[in-house]
């Protein structure tokens, strides 16, 4: 139907007619890509809805870091959301969420905060709870105080209602938004998350599709961002203190590599983080274990945890600490510049993982691409002035015979 509608805006340039024709199908055109994604619900995400009634971990505002951390880890939770108990005149709670915070955000302040007060290392017996607990000024440091800090995330719920088209908008929009809260109609309390991975999965679903694999087939060096961004890199015989500082200060994957040879031996996450409270001996041993047998001990839960989780239904526990597949237990995610955007979105889906790094056919790292470029680059242009040609909506507008200007679409002439 919308291949017909342009056929014969074709055909009828050069008539009277031709004004009219190209005017109704620019006006088709528009609705159908903007229809494309708007007719898929936030309830089709892997994993959005989850199957307990509540499944969000809940730390109130004047709660504290000791507490939050301990509710988000018994409840294997990666992160939680921020609540302020405000009662109306009709004694119901009115907007009570009102943010969104990381476990692993929590654990990488107290660890900077913890290394500022340790004059002298810790005796081999203290682990990170126990050594928290005895700075009860950094313990007991408020929710709300962190927000100073902007270890929050901005809580911009999602409704079942609501769509993939949507979605994409508030991710695009909002680049510190890593998760996005589904609420109910009703009472609008949260019953699951989206995530960036879960909208790339729910992407690839949509294999294909011209317009997707226009874009999604295209090499990754085709990108900007995988010629312009840098990798964070560390050598493996580093601390984990050290490797630690680094990721508290950059929020991304940092790639661990042999001093040697240069090459990628792993990574240091903040998807690791829960392991400090895992193994009571790793906190005190950081300043001496080097990175590299970190890679391995995490490797070694990793492989644990994935076993474990074998038998659990595929698309549930999307913010479960322990959420490693076990096919990519070992190095960490990985493409070379010749691979397409497509395996990149599956490399990243599988592992789960919030970046892969671009390597040479040696295992150099040249490049690093992120769930955030990826989602950039399927993105409506005229959310983002930075966006330009490639994008996946470009694409289809090119095809439409329509372009964006100055953030409304257009038929060409």
């Amino acid at each position: 139907m919308a291949r017909e509608a342009a056929s014969k805006a074709t055909a009828s340039r050069g008539s009277g007619a031709e004004a009219e024709a190209e005017a109704a199908a620019g006006e088709y055109w528009s609705e159908a890509l903007k229809s494309f994604l708007d007719h898929i619900p936030v309830s089709s995400v892997p994993g959005a809805l989850q199957p307990t009634a509540s499944p969000a971990v809940e730390v109130k505002l004047d709660g504290s870091v000791l507490g939050a951390l301990d509710a988000m880890y018994s409840s294997n939770a990666a992160g939680a959301v921020i609540v302020d108990v405000v009662q109306s005149s009709f004694g119901k709670y009115v907007d009570r969420d009102i943010g969104f915070v990381e476990f692993s955000s929590l654990v990488l302040w107290a660890l900077e905060e913890l290394g500022k007060v340790e004059s002298e290392p810790t005796d081999g017996t203290s682990d990170f709870l126990s050594s928290l607990k005895q700075h009860h000024q950094i313990a007991e440091t408020k929710i709300a105080w962190l927000a100073k800090l902007f270890l929050w995330e901005p809580f911009f719920p999602v409704r079942t209602q609501d769509t993939l088209f949507h979605t994409m908008l508030l991710f695009s929009k909002h680049h510190r938004l890593n998760v996005a809260p589904v609420v109910e109609s009703i009472n609008s309390s949260v019953i699951g998350f989206v995530t960036q991975n879960a909208v790339m999965e729910l992407l690839l679903q949509s294999s294909g599709l011209e317009w997707l694999d226009k874009i999604a087939d295209k090499q990754l060096s085709e990108f900007r961002f995988a010629n312009v961004r840098k990798p964070v890199l560390v050598y493996s015989d580093q601390t984990l203190a050290d490797g630690l500082h680094i990721l508290s200060k950059e929020k991304m994957g940092v790639a661990v590599i042999d001093r040697k040879t240069s090459c990628l031996i792993g990574s240091i996450q903040c998807s690791d983080l829960y392991l400090f409270l895992d193994d009571s001996s790793l906190f005190s041993k950081r300043t001496t274990t080097t990175l590299e047998e970190f890679i391995d001990l995490n490797n070694k839960a990793n492989s644990k945890c994935s076993t474990a989780e074998d038998s659990s239904p595929p698309g549930q526990n999307i913010l479960a600490l322990r959420n490693r597949q076990p096919s990519m237990v070992g190095l960490p995610a990985t493409n070379l510049k010749s691979d397409t955007l497509k395996q990149a979105m599956e490399k990243l889906t599988t592992s789960r993982s919030s970046c892969s790094f671009i390597v040479d056919e040696q295992g150099h790292v040249e490049g690093v691409v992120t769930t955030r470029d990826i989602i950039s680059v399927f993105s409506p242009p005229c959310m983002d002035s930075r966006i330009d040609g490639g994008t996946f909506f470009s694409a289809a507008l090119e095809q439409a015979g329509c372009r964006v200007e100055n953030g409304q679409m257009i038929q060409n002439s």
